[in-house]
């Protein structure tokens, strides 16, 4: 095996159905899709990972880096500054469709200093590493002779070989009573019972793996794909009869991000749920389930895992 390959398993090419009909309205319609044969990481990139990938180039994050006003027009001067958003527990209920309300911009907060800047990585090398915007994890992902996989690809692994199925692991979020992922428990976002045993990420390859091998292809920290999201799929095309027909092979999304007057930077999508993702709030912990992210930011629950192409 050659180097680049060392924790990968290959995901053999086949047929699925993407997306669903009954989650989020992003989510829809479910549509056939033909991928070909890719090895994808085991597990997400680590904090030990990361810090070697630094080490070698030098690389600096987006969010070690002050914003150039001239590309936020109209922001106040006292919010250009080098951080990130951080989860911060609210002290009660709150209304939910206002993520403000537990999302902070922390001067300091970065992969190196995941809660701001007193804080450090102590404990955490095998933790997933976060704070990462789209273009940190692209460059590691070429630093490492690898590529960024797909909304679909990472889809059809998260799915474990399990097609149609609502989780990874099968239709029992919790079979047995057993925690499969890293997701909240209790009412978000003010009360983490944590009865899984983590506030926040857990080390890669805590919960079981799917059925490809893979881990924590749902929960513990959403991942970037290199799609650019589109709010819904697109609907397999029809035959003179009506009936589905050419089965889209590895589909890749829209050839450019759109730029929404609601959300001008462009975006990307994200797969897999997270740490935050709980019933009460974002039952987002299904390999169905998808999230736009601007290319810029980075949080405390995003991360990112790579492959190779034959």
């Amino acid at each position: 095996m050659t180097a680049e390959l060392m924790g990968m398993v290959a995901i053999p090419g086949g047929r699925f159905r993407m997306g669903s009909d009954t989650g989020y309205a992003e989510e829809a319609p479910t549509h056939l899709v033909e991928i070909d044969g890719f090895h994808i990481d085991t597990r997400a990139v680590t904090n030990a990972q990361f810090a070697n990938f630094v080490a070698a180039t030098g690389h600096v994050t987006l969010a070690e880096i002050v914003p150039d006003a001239a590309n936020y027009p109209g922001a106040r001067p006292e919010m250009l500054f080098a951080g990130s958003l951080v989860f911060a527990r609210t002290r009660g209920p709150v209304d939910t469709r206002d993520w403000s309300q537990w999302w902070r911009l922390q001067p300091g907060a970065n992969w190196r200093h995941p809660y701001g800047p007193t804080s450090s990585l102590a404990e955490l090398d095998d933790h997933p590493v976060v704070h990462v915007a789209y273009e940190d994890a692209l460059a590691y992902a070429r630093w490492a002779g690898k590529d960024l996989p797909t909304e679909a690809e990472f889809e059809y692994a998260a799915r474990g070989g399990l097609d149609g199925a609502t989780y990874a692991w099968g239709e029992v979020f919790r079979p047995g009573g057993k925690h499969m992922a890293n997701t909240w428990q209790g009412k978000f976002p003010h009360h983490n019972s944590r009865e899984d045993g983590w506030e926040a990420t857990a080390p890669v390859a805590s919960y079981p793996p799917n059925g490809f091998g893979l881990y924590d292809m749902i929960g513990n920290v959403w991942e970037w794909t290199q799609d650019w999201f589109q709010p819904r799929h697109t609907a397999a095309a029809s035959d003179d009869d009506g009936k589905a027909c050419c089965i889209p092979k590895n589909p890749r999304g829209p050839v450019t991000g759109t730029l929404d007057p609601a959300a001008p930077i462009p975006q990307k999508v994200l797969k897999g749920g997270s740490f935050l993702c709980a019933p009460s709030y974002c039952q987002r912990y299904r390999p169905a389930a998808r999230h736009a992210e601007s290319i810029d930011t980075s949080t405390c629950h995003i991360g990112f895992r790579c492959v190779v192409r034959a």
